[in-house]
């Protein structure tokens, strides 16, 4: 596997079993900084690496009617005072090449949204700001393919990147997840699995996404189970009302369970196997 490496506390690439999460987008700062302490107190009781997420603008939503966020400038600040009062390393979307400088401001990592995978100078931009950087595989794309992502970013002299699996496109408005691209992944870059967005049906509720988050447990173990380095997972305190992507978000109140049964399966598989 390629290149190993932290940020702040969280090593990525072959340490613990590590969480990106958070609401999709900022609802506002009274909510982000609800959803980072809460998650905060899950992760520090099991022991779990812990990475905030959450987006300043969610510009590829369906419909031009839907909430995109506080955008670049107020979400950036909003971000960077939650990492100061928490303590925590944090991750959010880009979308254009000249959000990279002004994002890299306050967040840890950036995150380049699966549609956006193989924008070569969105990838060059956000790789000269020298923060991680997240590539999620887009749902168009094959996996051995995401390699080309990885090499983008390294010719600006960045190394520290990580790919997020979210599921292929499979038909219309369906994803599925084959789980052999986490293998194929992981011998490029450090691997990331998305729970929740792989379990979103797109486009397919009236002008807003779709989900099924009852199978959100069902893929995260198996991604863990294939020897996934990470577990990226949108998580609300109300998914109903949840302003971007409720219909596919983890309840808060259920995080905790499934990080018990995520941390039981990746020791298992990391476990030496006796003859």
């Amino acid at each position: 596997m390629n290149q190993e490496f932290e940020i702040g506390p969280v090593r990525v690439g072959g340490g613990p079993l590590f969480l990106i999460a958070g609401p999709c987008v900022i609802e506002s700062e009274k909510h982000v900084r609800t959803m980072a302490e809460t998650i905060q107190r899950i992760t520090s009781d099991l022991r779990v690496p812990y990475i905030f997420k959450a987006s300043y603008d969610k510009a590829n939503r369906t419909s031009v009617k839907s909430f995109r966020g506080p955008g670049l400038v107020e979400g950036t600040a909003i971000l960077r005072r939650l990492a100061e009062a928490t303590g925590l390393p944090v991750l959010t979307d880009v979308h254009e090449p000249a959000h990279c400088e002004i994002a890299a401001e306050g967040v840890d990592v950036l995150q380049i949204p699966a549609f956006l995978c193989r924008q070569t100078d969105l990838l060059a931009a956000a790789g000269r700001t020298g923060r991680a950087i997240n590539v999620k595989k887009g749902q168009f794309v094959a996996p051995w393919d995401m390699r080309h992502a990885v090499e983008k970013v390294g010719s600006t002299g960045n190394t520290r990147v990580f790919l997020t699996e979210r599921g292929a496109s499979f038909g219309y408005n369906n994803l599925v997840v084959d789980m052999r691209s986490l293998a194929v992944m992981r011998g490029f870059a450090p691997v990331v699995f998305d729970g929740t967005h792989s379990v979103q049906i797109p486009s397919g509720a009236n002008g807003v996404s779709g989900g099924q988050p009852e199978f959100i447990p069902l893929l995260a173990r198996a991604a863990v189970a294939a020897g996934v380095d990470g577990i990226f997972l949108e998580v609300h305190d109300n998914p109903a009302e949840a302003k971007s992507d409720g219909a596919n978000a983890l309840d808060v109140t259920n995080l905790k369970a499934l990080l018990e049964t995520l941390l039981g399966i990746h020791a298992a598989a990391r476990a030496p196997v006796h003859a």
